[in-house]
């Protein structure tokens, strides 16, 4: 049954060529009437099939996308040993610095609102793909993913300057490159999806507008 069902799908057109040649041939239809009709169907089947990998292309792409977003809020938000949030509280919640114990306390406040914001995305996301309505706002998602991560980039770009100026215990520089390590590997997969939905015409963002973080020199 699935295999008939998939030649019907796929595969309908040279089985109606096929058919219109038996049925030619057996009340002899002039081949100025067949061809034309021949080729009609020949052109539509190839529109469909075209069609048809385009879809499979995007469904693809849109389970990548979706695979990405559950990536980054498991491994990057909330309680995770792996956030840029946990590399902070383990360096420099301690530091006597008031400047920077004001930013410390900032990106806790900044950790409340990306989680908040990732769970509600998330959430979201997931409605969509249950109500199968997920295509239709794929480009609404990618973008909002993306604007998540610029924001959290900008968080590990400030703490490497605070980095370059602090001393900080050498756990945290290690904690902090596995960090980055992890992340960067997220960063290559998102990468590959916007230029997959780029190709496709469903971006305007260019892949190296997704940055890569640097890491920190261990201290000899």
């Amino acid at each position: 049954m699935y295999v008939l069902r998939a030649v019907l799908n796929r595969g309908w057109s040279p089985i109606l060529i096929t058919a219109l040649a038996i049925i030619a041939v057996i009340y002899k239809w002039p081949i100025a009437v067949v061809a034309p009709i021949a080729g009609v169907i020949l052109v539509i089947g190839l529109v469909v099939a075209a069609i048809g990998a385009r879809e499979k292309e995007l469904e693809t792409a849109s389970l990548r996308l979706k695979q990405l977003a559950g990536y980054f809020n498991r491994r990057f938000m909330g309680n995770s040993s792996l956030s840029i949030f946990a590399v902070i509280d383990s360096g420099l919640y301690n530091v006597e610095n008031s400047k920077l114990w004001a930013w410390v306390q900032a990106c806790d406040l900044s950790q409340r609102i990306f989680n908040t914001w990732s769970s509600s995305f998330i959430s979201r996301l997931e409605s969509d793909i249950r109500a199968k309505s997920f295509p239709v706002y794929l480009r609404t998602y990618l973008n909002e993913l993306w604007l998540i991560n610029s924001h959290y980039y900008e968080l590990i770009e400030q703490f490497g300057e605070v980095a370059q100026t602090v001393e900080m215990p050498e756990g945290t520089r290690s904690q902090y490159n596995r960090f980055v390590e992890e992340y960067n590997s997220f960063v290559r997969d998102f990468r590959d999806n916007v230029a997959e939905l780029r190709k496709m015409g469903h971006t305007e963002i260019e892949p190296p507008s997704v940055k890569f973080a640097k890491e920190l020199p261990l201290v000899k």
